[in-house]
């Protein structure tokens, strides 16, 4: 597995090992194997969907240029669609709870994201009806994944 030059990161997305799980069971017929997802670019299972997401939304034609990518979230699906707007040259907005820990906050502003904090009383429930909020006034600037309503979150 190696990449070559001029390749997107992006397409190293799922492109993570199966590692053999030796100890597991005694049995020589039966054979089990892990996927290291901690591979993934974003060091994380969520990269998988979080590119589906925004590549459906390019497909079917509600994500385009001129929008901004918008959901809630607590954690990695928020940082995958950083790295992916990043990489796909999207802006993207994202409300999270105030209390997310600080290197979550750091890596999506390294990514060049828009952070919006919302209640760290509310968390998740809170982020998701303020962003709802933010897309119902003004649908036509974004594109609203909506990672837990979306099929392509699975």
């Amino acid at each position: 597995m190696h990449q070559e030059i001029g390749e997107s990161i992006l397409s190293r997305i799922g492109n993570t090992p199966l590692l053999p799980i030796l100890r597991l069971y005694q049995n020589e017929k039966v054979k089990i194997y892990a996927k290291a997802e901690w591979f993934n670019p974003g060091g994380s299972v969520k990269d998988r969907p979080a590119l589906r997401m925004v590549e459906d939304g390019e497909k079917s034609g509600q994500l385009t240029k001129d929008k901004i990518i918008l959901d809630s979230t607590s954690g990695n699906t928020g940082i995958a669609y950083a790295m992916v707007g990043a990489v796909k040259g999207y802006k993207v907005c994202l409300v999270v709870p105030a209390n997310v820990c600080e290197e979550r906050k750091k890596i999506l502003h390294s990514y060049g994201t828009e952070v919006i904090y919302s209640s760290p009383f509310e968390g998740s429930d809170g982020a998701l009806q303020l962003v709802r909020k933010i897309y119902q006034d003004n649908p036509g600037k974004y594109f609203m994944p909506a990672q837990y309503d979306n099929p392509s979150n699975w």
